[in-house]
């Protein structure tokens, strides 16, 4: 799924999914705990607004390409304490859009 078929489900998302989304743009294996938080590293010097967001990781779970396990993930996640490990909600305006997309691992 893309960023904007992401962003015409909802305009606000949880950073997770657009993390994963923007992967399978890039054609990047998303199931990387580095690349996530260094994700949310770029995201946070760009300035973009995020709000955390309490993922219940077994309600947000499901198998994903190359059969990936979202859950998972988000248990590895959930064992680090450290704000860029977090899931946040952004909005996905085109200012975010863009600056999702300058993002290079």
């Amino acid at each position: 799924m893309t960023l904007e078929q992401l962003r015409q489900k909802a305009f606000f998302q949880n950073t997770v999914d657009v993390w994963i989304s923007y992967c399978e743009e890039r054609q990047w294996d998303w199931y990387n705990l580095d690349a996530y938080r260094k994700f949310i590293g770029h995201l946070n010097s760009k300035g973009i607004k995020m709000q955390k967001f309490p993922l219940c990781i077994k309600e947000s779970g499901g198998m994903y390409e190359r059969g990936k396990d979202k859950t998972k993930f988000l248990d590895e996640l959930s064992k680090l304490s450290t704000d860029d490990a977090a899931a946040y909600t952004v909005k996905l305006s085109g200012d975010v859009v863009a600056a999702i997309r300058s993002f290079v691992n």
